[in-house]
Parts: C-alpha cells; sequence; structure tokens
C-alpha cells in the first residue's frame, strides 16, 4: 500500500517542477521590483529634504519630481501586486496537482484555469514594471541648461 502512495507523490512532484521553477523567477522579478520601489521612497526622502528650502525654478523642479515619484510607487505598487498574484496563482496549482493526484480528483481544468490566471497576472505585473522604468527615464533626463548644448565642447 506504502509503494503506490510514494509513486503517486513522486510523480505529482515531478509534474510540479515547472510551476515551482515559474514560481522562483516571479520570486526574483518581485526582489528587482521592491528593490526598484526603495530606490523610489529613498529618492522621494532626498527631495522631500530640499523641498522647503527651494525657490523658484528649483522647487518648481522638485514638486514635478516629487509628483512623478508618487505616480512611480503607485505603478510599481500595482506591479508587485499583480506578481506576488501570480505568484499565488502558481502556489494553486501546485496544490491543485497535489490535491487532485491524491484524492483521485479530476482537477484538470481548474488547473489549466490557475496556471493561465498567473500568466495574465504576471503579464499585467509586466506591463506595469514597463511603465514604470518608462516613467524613470521620464524623470532622469538631464535638463538642457545643464548640458551646455550652446557651448562647443572642448577639443582634447
Amino acid at each position: 500500500m506504502e509503494g503506490p502512495y510514494l509513486s503517486t507523490v513522486s510523480a505529482t512532484i515531478q509534474a510540479a517542477i515547472a510551476p515551482v521553477f515559474l514560481l522562483a523567477g516571479i520570486g526574483a522579478f518581485l526582489n528587482v521590483m521592491v528593490g526598484r520601489l526603495a530606490r523610489i521612497v529613498d529618492r522621494a526622502r532626498d527631495i522631500e529634504k530640499l523641498h522647503p528650502r527651494s525657490t523658484g525654478p528649483e522647487h518648481e523642479r522638485h514638486v514635478w519630481e516629487l509628483r512623478i515619484i508618487d505616480q512611480r510607487i503607485s505603478v510599481i505598487n500595482n506591479a508587485i501586486f499583480l506578481c506576488v498574484a501570480s505568484g499565488l496563482a502558481i502556489c494553486l496549482v501546485v496544490a491543485a496537482l497535489f490535491v487532485a493526484r491524491i484524492a483521485g480528483w479530476h482537477l484538470g481544468g481548474w488547473v489549466a484555469a490557475f496556471f493561465i490566471m498567473s500568466m495574465l497576472l504576471l503579464m499585467g505585473g509586466l506591463i506595469y514594471f514597463l511603465i514604470e522604468v518608462r516613467m524613470s527615464l521620464k524623470a532622469i533626463h538631464v535638463r538642457e541648461e545643464l548640458l551646455e548644448l550652446d557651448r562647443k565642447p572642448r577639443r582634447r
């Protein structure tokens, strides 16, 4: 009686390997996104310290950048939420595989639905991540007055 049960569990573990690797990949991606969120928050705190003392164009630039940072925080939070939800859906895939195999239930449709849901959530998270990256590029362009484009470059 112990033999078939062990082979059933072993076969289920083999079937669950691909979703578990996907879960590891989602975890690594979440690590990147949480790191970006931390850097965004650090930048917001730096600007918040400068903001009360700034005046004129510098003040306007701080307000502009704080608005972009506020938007970026919302977008990256959405990306993190969707990727965590994707990871949870993958966990449902693995759990459903084990329940189906051990209980003898036919959950193939549910497993497929959870996997499709996970992929859609991951796609949404990646889209939000791409939007946040594009927003960050908008915020870091060097101002033209700092580039001194009206001056000719020196020859070396």
